[in-house]
């Protein structure tokens, strides 16, 4: 499958966004929110869905639980005109990456699954990463986040809901937070 330049070969079970045109749609809006950035973590990475389209203008560091799609993600960032990514295997939710562990980040990317990110959203509440997208399918869980972030001292900018889910009341969002 290709992403953006990269080609990557899918694990067994890979995660993949419901429909192609709705993985371009969020692909387009989490890199608009990210156009400046010059070095951005990616959490609950996959396969590199927005971290191969990233690296081509910015330094990425990858993150995400299952090991087989760190393992094709990491394949895939050899592609010819790719800057840097470092791609780690690491549950999020057991240990999150810690304020220090961000340092340096212009921006964070979150996709997490449906139970969302509180452990990760905590970390992210204390660091000093002036820009993060959060990409939710639970506007439940979203939302618990969210307040996490608000209590942090981040603000919550542009919200962008993208209707993938053919067929359900189900929606993806897009959401913007700068300190």
């Amino acid at each position: 499958m290709r992403i953006g330049r990269a080609r990557v070969v899918l694990p067994p079970g890979g995660f993949l966004q419901a429909t192609a045109v709705a993985e371009e749609a969020l692909a387009g809006l989490v890199g608009e929110a990210v156009s400046e950035a010059t070095s951005i973590a990616d959490l609950f990475c996959g396969v590199g869905t927005f971290a191969l389209r990233l690296a081509e203008r910015a330094r990425v560091r990858a993150f995400d639980a299952s090991k087989e799609a760190i393992a094709a993600l990491a394949r895939a960032a050899a592609a010819p005109g790719l800057k840097p990514v470092e791609a780690a295997a690491r549950d999020l939710f057991r240990r999150p990456l810690l304020p220090a562990e961000l340092d340096g980040c212009d921006a964070v990317v979150l996709d997490p699954p449906r139970q969302g990110a509180e452990a990760q959203a905590k970390a992210l509440a204390q660091s000093r990463v002036p820009r993060i997208v959060y990409v939710s399918c639970n506007p439940a869980t979203f939302a618990r986040d969210a307040r996490l972030l608000a209590d942090g001292g981040y603000r919550l900018g542009r919200v962008v809901p993208v209707d993938q889910f053919r067929y359900s009341a189900h929606v993806e969002l897009v959401a913007t937070f700068a300190r």
